[in-house]
Formats: C-alpha cells, sequence, structure tokens
C-alpha cells in the first residue's frame, strides 16, 4: 500500500497541470508553466530593455551559450542559474512602475518554485558537474559582477528570453 501510494505521489507530483510542461534537466524532471512565465515577461520585456544601459554585453549569451551546454551538464547549469536569477536577480528588479513589480514578483515565484524542484533533484540525483557547465557558470557571474548591481540585475532580467528558449529547445 505503502508502495503504491508513494507511486502515486510521485505520478501526480510529474504530471504536468494545464499550461504546465515537463522538462528534462539531465536526470531532473521538472514541472512548469512556461506560458505564464512567457506572458509576464512579454508584458515587461520592452520596458525592461529600455533600462539597459549597455546593450553591447550580453550576460547569457555567445561566446559562452547556453545553447552549448551539454545534455549530461543540463541539471546542474539550470540548477545554477536558477539559484542566480532568485539570489542574485529578481531581488534588485524594482522599478517606479507597480505593474512591472509584479510582473518581476510573479516570475520571481515560478523560479522561486523551479529552484526548489531542481534543489531536491540535484540533491537526489547527484547531479555531477562536468568541468564545461562549471566554467559556463562562471563566466555568467563574471559578465553579472562586471556591471552595478541594478544594471546587472535588469540585464539579467532582458535576457531571461535566452534562458526559456534554451530550456524549450533542449
Amino acid at each position: 500500500l505503502f508502495l503504491c501510494l508513494f507511486s502515486m505521489s510521485c505520478w501526480v507530483d510529474l504530471t504536468p497541470t494545464a499550461g504546465n510542461k515537463i522538462f528534462h534537466f539531465g536526470a531532473c524532471r521538472v514541472s512548469m508553466s512556461m506560458t505564464e512565465i512567457r506572458t509576464g515577461f512579454t508584458a515587461i520585456k520592452a520596458n525592461i530593455q529600455a533600462r539597459d544601459p549597455i546593450r553591447t554585453l550580453s550576460i547569457l549569451s555567445y561566446p559562452h551559450s547556453l545553447h552549448k551546454v551539454k545534455s549530461s551538464d543540463r541539471c546542474c547549469i539550470t540548477h545554477h542559474l536558477f539559484d542566480f536569477y532568485v539570489d542574485k536577480v529578481f531581488k534588485h528588479c524594482k522599478t517606479e512602475d507597480s505593474f512591472v513589480n509584479r510582473k518581476v514578483s510573479s516570475i520571481a515565484n515560478s523560479f522561486l518554485s523551479m529552484k526548489r524542484k531542481l534543489g531536491q533533484c540535484h540533491e537526489q540525483n547527484q547531479c555531477m558537474c562536468g568541468q564545461e557547465s562549471a566554467e559556463k557558470f562562471q563566466q555568467i557571474l563574471a559578465n553579472y559582477e562586471g556591471l552595478n548591481v541594478t544594471s546587472a540585475a535588469m540585464k539579467s532580467l532582458g535576457e531571461l528570453d535566452i534562458l526559456l528558449d534554451w530550456m524549450e529547445k533542449s
């Protein structure tokens, strides 16, 4: 009976609800409402990107592109990126526009939920981080830390579509 209940609870955790999609990050499988996040981001994208004073630098893009991460490193880098967005980016994306702040808060809550799910999976499956993914993430941090906190946070938020595209394509 216990095994049956445990199996059902695992199945329910992995079954996507309306609008959710299951993502595979290496050994980790997590359900996420990409539509909700994309809708929220699309509503504020122009506003956020207009606040970016440095258009010649990217935090997430080439030459350290996420699109070149090996599938075996996806769990690790995704876990680090959700930590990065929750712990560094969203905390510094406050504006004078309450609509933008509400959308950022909603996206941040979705990321926090994903961070928790990935954290549990990361611990259970002991996702091993390869050197390449560690180097890519360190470069992302260096790009971020090379700017002042507010500019770096706004730029990272403005590049959220890069992360979302990478998650959906992989």
